[in-house]
Order: structure tokens, then C-alpha cells, then sequence
């Protein structure tokens, strides 16, 4: 149960305690590996650390910033959640770590770091040593990610083939025991993809995510298009292989409440950058960007007041030139002279929650925003039935 005046997320959706990974867990979680760390592997280094990673697009009419400047860490055995609106970056974040793009895509900044090892700029032989074996994804619609003309089982047992080296016979049998696994009987291992239902289909992508027994499993909104009580089997599924394998876990969605049930720390995206990231509980329960308050409150409460939802107003900006300050300025109902000419910086706060907004601003920064328009600082009013996100806004210590 939430506490009592969260916004948005319903009463039935329990939000976990914040927990952290010590290094004697993350220990534990990586000494399960079935297979040795890469030859390459850093001593003592993190799971997964991106910095400042820039993912653009190419078009006739220039580079669309689709990802620009985005961070973030993942510990073992840890489970993170993207949200935000369509197009604000959430899968490109997640196919750049892979490097899985289209054509026209291309990393041009920053690193992604797995196990130490900058993954950025290795060419595509180099990359199949830490795709499905280091790294795997879930891809959103299964029916388009798998095969038609090809039985499932012999689909999961490709990677085992291909990555591992493993006999047709041996892979096969893995294959059998992966299905399994996620909850598919045997005898419906050697159907096509089509005689599964969207459930199984899903089920069945997962287990070849899990076939090389990676570090890192990605789903790209792993339950879209499917219905209520099957969403809620996929994801106990996903928690469940998360707790007993020592996975982490790379969460897309859409759905708060599938977020607030499954991860641990969520990282809320807006137009290709950061706006906040941090535990579940902290910012679903007092969110402190202006952008997070609005998705917040777009989610409705089954037991808070009866009113209505809240709407983002405007449009999300054009990526071919995004504006010169925050992003969001334009839909922002905080936002000041300041937002429009000056790109705010991050604050991080002592509870582990990071916010890209001037509301929130550093020593450096309020002497840029005094010059721009002399004022005092601004205290960005609650949310309604939310408690105040901090003190007034004075530059944190």
C-alpha cells in the first residue's frame, strides 16, 4: 500500500522499500555467472555505467538529437525503469547499449561502460561477444521480433549455437529447459510463433533473452498489447527470474504501476535528456521535476479524490533544433526567463534523487539566472494531495 496522498499510483500497487546493492551482494550475484567476466573486464568496476551518451539520427534535413547527454549506472541485481512520453528517448537509451540502431543512427558522444569496458565504437565482430551474452533485450512485439517459418525452440537455441558454441542437439535440449522456465510446457516448444498466444509469444522472447545467462536483460515494454492478467504473469515472471538469477533488469514502460511493482529506481526522460532519476518511492511518491509531477499526476488513484487527471499541455519540441535552455520550458507551468536561454544543470539531492530544473538551482547557475531576471529564489508549489518535494528552493548544500 502507498502512503496515504501519494498521487497517481493506485492503492492496490505496493511501492518496495528502497534497497541498495552493497558490494557484498553484488559479489554474491555476479559469482553466480554461469560463464567468466570478458577478458577485457575491469577489476572491481561496475555492471553498467553510461556518460553523457549522445545518440543522434541522421535526416536530409540534419541530426534529430534523440538521446543527448544521458547517464545513468546499473548495479547487480538491480532493476531500472525508463518512463516518459512517446519519443522522449526511452528505446534508443536501451538499442544504443547494444548498438542496435537503424541505419541512420549513430552514437557521436559520451560511453557506455560494461564490466569497465567502453562499448562505444567497437565494431559490430567485436560487439557479438557481449550481445545476448552480456547484454540481452526483450524486443517490443514478440510476433515481429521472432521468426514465423522457424519453431520456437529452434529460435532460443540459436544464440546458444552461435554465442556459446554449444551442439544442435545440446542447444536444443537448453532450449527445452528455457521454455520451461518461463512457464511453457514442453510438447509447445517445436510450435511456430503463431499457434502461441501474445502471452507465450512474450514468454518465449524472454527465454531467449535469457539463454546466454546475460548480466543485463532489456524489455522494451514487455507487456504491451497484452491483457491485464497476463501483464501481471509476465512481470511476476520477470521479478521472479530477476530475484532467483541475479539478474538487472533495464525496464521500458509506459505504465507507472508496472514500474512502482517492479524496479527499483525509475529514470524519467524528456526529449532525449534526463529530467529526474531516482529510487521508485522517492520520486513516485513526492516528484520533484515539474515534467515527473505531470506524469505523476496523469495516473489515476483508486482511493484518492475524484478529479481530474493532469494534461500536458503543448507539444514536445523538434529535435532537429531543440530549444537553447530546458526542454520543457515551453509546457512548463514554473517556468522562468532563465529556463528559456540557460540548459539546467543537475542537482543531486541527498536522498539519491538527481533533477535537471532551475527551480532546483546550483551556486553557478542562480548568479546566471539573477543576471537574466533579478528574483528571489522560487518555491515550486505541491502537487495536489503531495506533500512539498523540498524546502523552498534555495541552492542545495
Amino acid at each position: 500500500m502507498t502512503s496515504a496522498g501519494s498521487p497517481g499510483i493506485p492503492e492496490a500497487v505496493a511501492i518496495p522499500e528502497e534497497a541498495t546493492i552493497g558490494p557484498a551482494r553484488a559479489a554474491e550475484i555476479r559469482g553466480r555467472r554461469q560463464w567468466p567476466l570478458p577478458k577485457l573486464a575491469v577489476p572491481g568496476a561496475p555492471l553498467l555505467e553510461v556518460r553523457d551518451l549522445k545518440t543522434h539520427f541522421k535526416l536530409p534535413q540534419g541530426w534529430v538529437k534523440a538521446v543527448d547527454g544521458v547517464s545513468f549506472g546499473l548495479a547487480d541485481g538491480e532493476a531500472l525503469g525508463l518512463a516518459g512520453e512517446s519519443a522522449c528517448g526511452k528505446t534508443t537509451t536501451a538499442l544504443s547499449l547494444v548498438q542496435l540502431l537503424p541505419s541512420n543512427g549513430k552514437i557521436r558522444g559520451g560511453s557506455v561502460e560494461l564490466f569497465g569496458i567502453d562499448l562505444v565504437g567497437k565494431s559490430e565482430r567485436a560487439m557479438e561477444r557481449y550481445r545476448w551474452r552480456e547484454i540481452s533485450i526483450v524486443f517490443q512485439g514478440a510476433m515481429n521480433a521472432l521468426n514465423p517459418v522457424i519453431r520456437v525452440r529452434d529460435q532460443i537455441a540459436e544464440p546458444l549455437r552461435y554465442r556459446l558454441g554449444q551442439s544442435e542437439s545440446v542447444s536444443r535440449a537448453r532450449a527445452v529447459e528455457l521454455l520451461d522456465l518461463v512457464g511453457i510446457p514442453k510438447k509447445r516448444s517445436d510450435a511456430y510463433p503463431h499457434e502461441l498466444s501474445g502471452g507465450m509469444r512474450q514468454r518465449a522472447m524472454i527465454a531467449m533473452a535469457l539463454a546466454c545467462d546475460p548480466a543485463i536483460v532489456i524489455g522494451d515494454e514487455p507487456t504491451t498489447a497484452l491483457d491485464v492478467m497476463v501483464q501481471a504473469q509476465i512481470l511476476e515472471l520477470l521479478e521472479r527470474l530477476r530475484r532467483d538469477l541475479g539478474l538487472s533488469l533495464i525496464l521500458i514502460t509506459h505504465d507507472l504501476s508496472v514500474l512502482a511493482e517492479t524496479c527499483d529506481r525509475v529514470l524519467v526522460m524528456y526529449a532525449g535528456k534526463v529530467a529526474e532519476e531516482g529510487p521508485v518511492r522517492r520520486v513516485f511518491t513526492a516528484p520533484r521535476h515539474p515534467y515527473t509531477r505531470k506524469l505523476v499526476g496523469s495516473f489515476p488513484n483508486l482511493r484518492g479524490d475524484r478529479r481530474t487527471l493532469e494534461v500536458i499541455t503543448g507539444q514536445p519540441p523538434d529535435l532537429l533544433a531543440p530549444p537553447p535552455g530546458c526542454r520543457f520550458a515551453p509546457r512548463c507551468e514554473f517556468a522562468m526567463p532563465v529556463c528559456t536561454e540557460v540548459v539546467p544543470p543537475e542537482v543531486r539531492f541527498s536522498d539519491g534523487v538527481r533533477v535537471a530544473c532551475h527551480l532546483y538551482p546550483t551556486s553557478d547557475i542562480a548568479e546566471v539566472a539573477a543576471a537574466v531576471a533579478p528574483s528571489p529564489p522560487v518555491a515550486a508549489p505541491a502537487m495536489p494531495g503531495t506533500a512539498a518535494p523540498t524546502p523552498p528552493l534555495q541552492p542545495p548544500t
